[in-house]
């Protein structure tokens, strides 16, 4: 069957097919929050196969053919290749209102050129002329990346991370893009995971900083996040998911808590909150001198299904969104750093979303700053399991309601698949279409000029701007 991608997909009419042709379409992609391997990237590897590249660490899909009643052995396991990939074409088939159908058949359009729906009866065509591409130069990994004209990548980086990659990517003049690594001090964050002592141990040695006192882990942060910004880091990243922040917390009162976690004794909520919020307040000032901007994505329920997490680990499609709420402690942790003016630029993203009306509002109770900057609190673009057209509508909705949907930065992929910027052109062609029905409702002038440079600075610019990329 022939593919419904065409090109006024999404878009319903004719001021929406107009500013996505004449604005969106075209301009480059800065993605500022992924999970890539720098070091894939380094290497240029060709993949072998669809199921290799498609589904290979996709836990949106691992998701998606666990409900369909695949065996984990096609899933994770060790099952057959193209076995693999028909019970993911036949997923596919089964996926309909599912963002993964629109997204696999962007992927296989702009990839590959295929105009056929993925099912049972497609797949074997399917598979061939995706194997015989995927395996030619032209479809390395790089490449991958040319191909949908990525300018900017940020991955995802431990602070102990040597960078090696981000380095050697660096001096490459044939490149043609950046690749620039993320701060993401999560292993210092979760003080409660049983192995956080073994990993401070690891962190003293690597900043060669004596870890053992609240001090010394400071020095060491404040060395890391220095080393990452002589190689290129714009961005840093933490993930919020349980309580985050206790008010009128001091040093004495958090550093025992802190010898108490290296000591491996058992911590209460409110301890390690207070850590985290402490250390979170010393990062966002740190993040501030330097012009660094602060991603907070708040609210996964992570490894919820112990039987897997014990067989295949973290990762792999068994996290899902909390339902706990934190106005008052994002509150308390903003203002502790705005009350002095170091609160970094700042990114809020909701998992559930109920969350994002409220993310919205908060977002502009700390716009005020004498340095211009439009937007300097966000509100960030629908992730995870918000990233579908319903949910990118929803966000859209509650930054206009209560911001300025103009200074929005726009979209990410969250991924680890080097297929998946595709979902950049999803993104743009809801946000032409959002823009457009606005307009012709009469809700806005039908001003092209104007609208199609806003939506050129909602897909590219202010995020140039946003990041000092």
């Amino acid at each position: 069957m022939k593919s419904f991608i065409h090109d006024d997909f999404l878009l319903t009419n004719e001021t929406a097919k107009e500013l996505y042709h004449n604005a969106a379409e075209t301009m480059p992609i800065i993605d500022f929050h992924n999970h890539l391997s720098p070091k894939e990237i380094y290497e240029d590897q060709c993949y072998e196969n669809l199921t290799q590249v498609w589904l290979g660490g996709d836990h949106y899909k691992w998701r998606g053919m666990r409900a369909n009643g695949v065996p984990e052995k096609l899933v994770t396991g060790d099952g057959d290749p193209y076995e693999k990939f028909l019970s993911w074409a036949e997923t596919v088939q089964n996926s309909i209102g599912n963002p993964l159908y629109h997204w696999t058949h962007l992927e296989m359009k702009r990839y590959f050129n295929i105009d056929e729906t993925l099912s049972p009866a497609t797949a074997e065509k399917i598979w061939q002329i995706g194997k015989e591409q995927l395996q030619r130069p032209d479809h390395s990994v790089r490449n991958l990346l040319r191909m949908q004209n990525v300018e900017v990548l940020c991955t995802t980086d431990d602070p102990a991370d040597d960078l090696k990659y981000h380095k050697l990517l660096a001096q490459d003049e044939t490149l043609g893009f950046k690749v620039l690594p993320t701060f993401r001090p999560g292993s210092v964050l979760d003080i409660e995971n049983p192995g956080f002592s073994n990993y401070i141990t690891h962190l003293g040695k690597v900043a060669k900083t004596d870890i053992t006192t609240l001090h010394g882990l400071f020095e060491a942060l404040e060395k890391r996040l220095d080393y990452f910004v002589e190689n290129g880091c714009h961005v840093t990243d933490h993930s919020l998911e349980k309580d985050f922040y206790r008010p009128d917390t001091t040093f004495e009162e958090v550093s025992y808590i802190y010898t108490k976690a290296l000591g491996n004794i058992p911590l209460t909520n409110n301890e390690a909150a207070a850590f985290r919020g402490f250390v979170l307040k010393n990062l966002g000032q740190m993040y501030a001198e330097r012009s660094l901007a602060m991603q907070l994505h708040i609210g996964a329920l992570r490894n919820t299904s112990t039987r897997l997490y014990e067989k295949l680990g973290a990762d792999i499609g068994c996290d899902s969104l909390n339902d706990f709420n934190y106005a008052p402690q994002l509150a308390g942790l903003l203002d502790s750093m705005d009350v002095t003016d170091s609160l970094p630029r700042t990114i809020l993203y909701y998992l559930n979303p109920k969350d994002g009306p409220m993310l919205a509002a908060m977002a502009g109770n700390y716009q005020s700053n004498s340095d211009g900057i439009r937007g300097k609190v966000q509100l960030g673009t629908a992730w995870w399991f918000c990233d579908h057209k319903r949910g990118m509508e929803d966000q859209m909705d509650a930054l206009a309601d209560t911001g300025m949907i103009a200074n929005f930065i726009g979209m990410l992929t969250d991924s680890r698949s080097f297929l998946s910027f595709p979902r950049h052109e999803y993104f743009r062609r809801i946000l032409c279409n959002k823009i457009g029905s606005w307009v012709e409702n009469g809700e806005y002038p039908k001003d092209m000029e104007y609208l199609k440079q806003m939506i050129k600075r909602v897909c590219h610019d202010n995020a140039e701007m946003y990041f000092r990329f």
